[in-house]
């Protein structure tokens, strides 16, 4: 990573909510709270240790591209879905979405966060993002010392790795809903019925990748920058996030992140067309997905 590739995060429009970080602590709080439910076999034990990690990352990239995808869209069928498209978006089509993120190419301008911000009616005043960017020391993989409230991205003595919700294909975080109301979707988004969330949180606690948030507040966006298609009155005192986009990529769009990314560091597509860029990433390179051996079959993969 060279010194010409440093941009800083977007000055004119910032759109982090307020109040935003993420600690080691804020990171792992909802993977601690899983002592209580693992005796009952929600969740398998939380990866803790950077060695175990690397090792599973390892593994994944000897397998190699194709191994990696073995059987993933047969497994990536829907879970709880209640048969009724989601309200604010077309009914899902036949395609399996999926993501592959590089690594190499992530600069850490977090643009991606910031366009996800802005797309989604993320509330300025939340104290949350669907995606968090991830500073890392080379050949480390510490997501326990990770740093997010780094100043600026494309320092060449660090790499950057984004994360967000998995849309897993065995997802914890819905099997651990009392009233059904975050499902997985034909198509393999992951999403959550605001109406019918009962804040009890226990989705936050059942979920691996720290990946959903609880609104305390009610969520405050500028009137000029209200996205429409995207429900906002809806989410005060629930749980949210990442949805794929679902109201861009079911009209043939792409993920805001993925489009905002000055690097082009993250590809979307769907996993049923061989011929899709992101299928031919899975086929071709070697991949990794982050605590794997949890057993949810993200549908975000890494590579470099």
């Amino acid at each position: 990573m060279s010194d010409s590739k440093q941009i800083k995060p977007a000055e004119e429009k910032p759109l982090l909510p307020e109040g935003c970080t993420l600690s080691r602590r804020r990171f792992l709080e909802g993977l601690g709270a899983t002592a209580g439910i693992l005796a009952a076999g929600v969740v398998p034990a939380v990866l803790s240790s950077q060695a175990q990690l690397a090792a599973a990352s390892e593994g994944a990239k000897a397998e190699g591209g194709n191994a990696a995808i073995e059987g993933i869209i047969e497994e990536n069928q829907p879970v709880n879905y209640p048969g009724k498209p989601v309200s604010y978006a077309d009914p899902a089509g036949k395609q399996k979405w999926g993501m592959v993120i590089d690594v190499k190419a992530c600069i850490g301008c977090r643009r991606c966060v910031y366009a996800c911000v802005e797309e989604n009616n993320i509330g300025r005043n939340s104290g949350f993002t669907y995606i968090q960017v991830l500073e890392m020391e080379p050949g480390k993989v510490d997501i326990e010392h990770t740093n997010v409230n780094y100043e600026q991205g494309g320092r060449p003595d660090k790499w950057y790795m984004p994360v967000q919700c998995m849309h897993c294909a065995k997802p914890t975080c819905v099997y651990g809903c009392p009233v059904i109301a975050t499902w997985k979707e034909p198509d393999g988004i992951v999403v959550i019925d605001y109406d019918k969330c009962i804040a009890c949180r226990n989705c936050l606690v059942t979920c691996p990748y720290d990946a959903r948030h609880f609104n305390w507040v009610e969520p405050e966006v500028p009137e000029d920058e209200v996205n429409p298609k995207v429900p906002l009155e809806e989410k005060s005192g629930v749980v949210e996030k990442c949805t794929f986009c679902i109201q861009r990529t079911r009209n043939g769009q792409t993920t805001a992140c993925t489009e905002a990314c000055p690097v082009g560091a993250r590809t979307f597509g769907d996993l049923n067309d061989p011929e899709s860029e992101v299928s031919i990433l899975l086929k071709t390179r070697r991949v990794w997905r982050l605590k794997e051996e949890y057993g949810n079959e993200p549908m975000i993969w890494y590579v470099g």
